[in-house]
This record gives C-alpha cells, structure tokens and sequence, in this order.
C-alpha cells in the first residue's frame, strides 16, 4: 500500500547512546534523504527528555516530517515511542523510519502502526504498575524499607546537625556536602526528631 508525499520539510533525528559510537553513518542516510535541519545527540534512548529530541518536537511545524533511520533511534519503549510519535502527529508534522517502511503517519499503515502502537503502550503501562506494585509487595512483606536512599550517610547527617547547631546555615550545609537545602533541611529534621525521642524515653 504506497501513497504519494506532498511536499514537506524533511527534518532528521540521529542518536546514539554512549560516547563510543558515532553518528556519521544516521547523518549520512538522513542527510541523502534531503533533511534540511538535522538533530543529533548522544543519549540514552530510555530517557524521554533528551534535549535535542525535545528542541526539535518544539520547533516542529505543521508540514514537518521527522525522519530517523531506525525507530530505535527515537525511543526504546513502545510506551515512549508512542508518546514521541503522538506528540510528532498532534503538530500537524509526520514521522518516517527509513528502514522500517511501515513507520510512516503518512500512509494509512503508518496511522494504523499508531493506533496499533496506542494498544501496545496502554499494555506495558499496565505491565509496568503490575511489576512494580509487586515488587513493593514482596518488600513490605521482607521488611526492605522503601521510598528513596538518603543523599547523606548517617555520619554526615550527626555532623550537619552539630554543625548546624553550632551556627552553620543551610546553603553552607548544602554547598559542602553536595547536596540540596530540602536534604539538609530533612536530615537536621530527623535528628531533632530522634533528640525528642531519645529524651523523652
């Protein structure tokens, strides 16, 4: 099933995710397939907020076609992927894989791989809260304390609290140990808490 192109403004996204790679080879393709403005990054393709990928979903126009060499190029995850490519259609722009001739929102396959990439994300969303909600399931149950590590260990909160107490003001507790206020500011928090009990008791 072919459908002709009308004139648009082909627009290439090449990425690559370690340092160790180069991009010349994306750029080559992209630039024979007469992509006048190219993005490139060295990314994690599970990261949705790669700065060139985001720069040029903000410039898109409508008539735009974004083209990548492969779909893996543009995300790792159908739910990503779906999210991009959705993002790419709502401004009115089209998206085409070089390689995957299917990928196309300018063809009526490539609208039905959307509806079709739709379902798929709706299913590894739910996959996603399934495992996780197990997961945290099977912790409680082996008594794993949960919510996020602490920035400082508990040597450095005892020392930000002395020096805490002894003058020092919270910028200057952050600054020294790397971290932000809202750390220090849970962690002097914390010893005053466990002060009160040790007191108490």
């Amino acid at each position: 099933m072919t459908e002709t192109h009308s004139e648009t403004r082909p627009i290439g996204y090449a990425r690559v995710s370690t340092y160790g790679q180069t991009l010349d080879t994306q750029l080559e393709q992209l630039r024979a397939a007469r992509c006048r403005k190219i993005y490139s990054e060295k990314a994690s393709g599970a990261r949705a907020d790669r700065r060139e990928l985001l720069k040029m979903l903000d410039a898109l126009d409508a008539g735009d076609v974004v083209i990548v060499t492969r779909i893996d190029r543009l995300a790792r995850s159908t739910f990503d992927l779906f999210a991009i490519v959705k993002r790419i259609v709502e401004a009115q722009a089209q998206f085409r894989s070089l390689a995957e001739p299917w990928a196309d929102t300018g063809t009526s396959t490539g609208r039905l791989m959307l509806a079709v990439l739709g379902g798929l994300a709706d299913v590894e969303r739910d996959l996603i809260r399934t495992r996780t909600a197990e997961g945290r399931s099977r912790a409680r149950a082996q008594g794993v304390p949960l919510g996020r590590s602490s920035a400082l260990t508990a040597q450095q909160r005892e020392e930000a609290n002395r020096r805490r107490s002894e003058g020092a003001t919270l910028a200057e507790l952050a600054k020294s140990y790397d971290v932000g206020i809202s750390t220090i500011l849970r962690a002097t928090h914390l010893a005053r808490q466990h002060d009160k009990v040790t007191t108490d008791v």
